[in-house]
């Protein structure tokens, strides 16, 4: 899995510029693809350790047994939906209409998250490959532990970003997230990474699976990590 350089900065919490003093001078290592960076999960990961950044989380983050009870992706997914058929033109307004849906908010706090939508630079779109991205709020907020959201949006036509994606695959399925907390973006977005990395739910969406086949894949995924971790919380 090859992360890009927005992410490996979200990863370890620093800036995306000292991500390219770690290329220059301790040896990050990476790939250059089209003139931007790259970075294969498994060796930065290596590359951390070696130099005592164990404090990972997002996208580089081993899921620990807290992480895996505290992380339930079926229930978000429910409340965020699963929209079929949208055009690229289309994402932004799909992305409002789960965001005024969004539970335990008010209008006040929606119609912020959807200024923020809207803003230059607003969204990160995260592409992780096999036509599949992960868009999110590139500004954190804190809306309450009940406040998570997940959608999952499959694209009538490909949608094109200006920094393409890792493996040149067009872009057809987006996973939105809004998180209730910094901490949890982090946790969240480096779960739905993982599970799109490998396993049945990236086999689910390839066969064009339906509505209640997706959710049972999700279903099956929570019930996994809470059985890894005991309880959930």
């Amino acid at each position: 899995m090859y992360l890009n350089q927005i992410q490996i900065a979200e990863s370890f919490g620093v800036e995306e510029k000292i991500v390219e003093d770690w290329i220059r001078n301790e040896g990050l290592p990476h790939t250059v693809d089209r003139g931007r960076y790259l970075f294969d999960r498994v060796q930065v990961a290596d590359w951390a350790a070696a130099r005592g950044l164990a404090a990972q989380s997002g996208f580089l983050a081993p899921q620990s047994p807290s992480t895996a009870t505290a992380l339930r992706l079926g229930p978000l997914l429910r409340a965020g939906g699963i929209w079929r058929g949208v055009a690229p033109d289309g994402v932004l307004g799909v992305f409002e209409k789960v965001v005024r849906a969004l539970p335990g908010t008010v209008p006040a706090i929606q119609k912020v998250l959807i200024q923020r939508l809207h803003a230059k630079d607003g969204i990160n779109f995260a592409p992780i490959g096999r036509g599949l991205a992960v868009p999110h709020l590139s500004a954190r907020v804190a809306l309450g532990r009940e406040c998570g959201t997940l959608a999952l949006l499959l694209l009538r036509d490909p949608l094109t970003l200006a920094q393409g994606s890792p493996d040149g695959a067009p872009l057809t399925r987006l996973f939105f997230f809004i998180a209730p907390s910094a901490r949890a973006h982090l946790d969240i977005l480096g779960r739905i990474c993982r599970v799109l990395d490998h396993g049945p739910l990236p086999d689910c969406l390839a066969r064009d699976s339906t509505d209640a086949e997706i959710l049972a894949a999700v279903d099956g995924l929570d019930e996994r990590a809470s059985a890894q971790g005991g309880k959930p919380r």
